[in-house]
């Protein structure tokens, strides 16, 4: 996939190297060249560019990429004017960060309903988005594992967790369930028992080796 990061501060910079990491084609800027040389070789594609500038960002293919993420974080006016012209230019989806309560408002004021929240972990966890549209969201407890919330994979619906057999089939623990409900407010239904039904739209918190819990979700899809 492909995949715009404008700004290539701490969080920019950090989440451009994971997604790159991961096999995707990435094009960072930033109107930083020290910042911008200095990534080359860690990033897919890196530009020295003024992202508030309307002529240099539409020079980027933005009708290609499956996103584009703001990532500006320190200062605060050029991250909202980077992400309103990236909005007007007709990008579908647009991930923006945010810095405070302020800046939060005028992104949803824009109708941005994707942010996040500067620290490396976040970049981490949006790049494990991104990589995987079923995985939802990311927890790395240690080099080998980690705890992933996905949605529950197709041929898994309707059955119990005893008939899922998930943990021999694939070595993952099933934590719980969550149901979604209006507003995108998510409810645990408590530690998950052989009996548990997994349902359509509801998620699915599992424990394991990142590359396991994959595998179940490409099988389950």
């Amino acid at each position: 996939m492909k995949y715009i990061v404008l700004g290539l501060g701490h969080f920019g910079r950090s989440l451009g190297i994971h997604l790159t990491e991961l096999g995707h084609e990435v094009i960072a800027a930033d109107k930083n060249i020290q910042i911008v040389e200095h990534l080359k070789d860690k990033i897919t594609h890196t530009v020295c560019l003024d992202t508030t500038d309307r002529e240099a960002v539409s020079s980027l293919p933005l009708k290609d990429c499956d996103a584009v993420v703001v990532a500006i974080g320190e200062d605060e006016g050029a991250s909202l004017m980077t992400t309103a012209l990236v909005k007007q230019l007709g990008v579908k989806r647009i991930i923006g960060r945010v810095v405070s309560d302020l800046q939060r408002t005028i992104m949803e004021a824009m109708q941005i309903d994707e942010y996040i929240m500067p620290e490396e972990e976040a970049a981490e966890r949006l790049a494990m988005r991104l990589d995987n549209i079923d995985i939802v969201d990311s927890f790395k407890v240690s080099d080998r594992y980690s705890i992933i919330e996905t949605k529950v994979p197709n041929r898994y619906i309707g059955m119990t967790l005893q008939e899922a057999n998930l943990t021999n089939k694939h070595k993952v623990i099933v934590l719980t369930t969550v149901k979604v409900g209006s507003g995108s407010q998510k409810e645990a239904s408590g530690i998950a028992k052989s009996d548990t039904v997994l349902r359509e739209n509801d998620l699915l918190v599992l424990f394991g080796e990142l590359s396991d819990i994959k595998k179940l979700i490409e099988k389950g899809n």
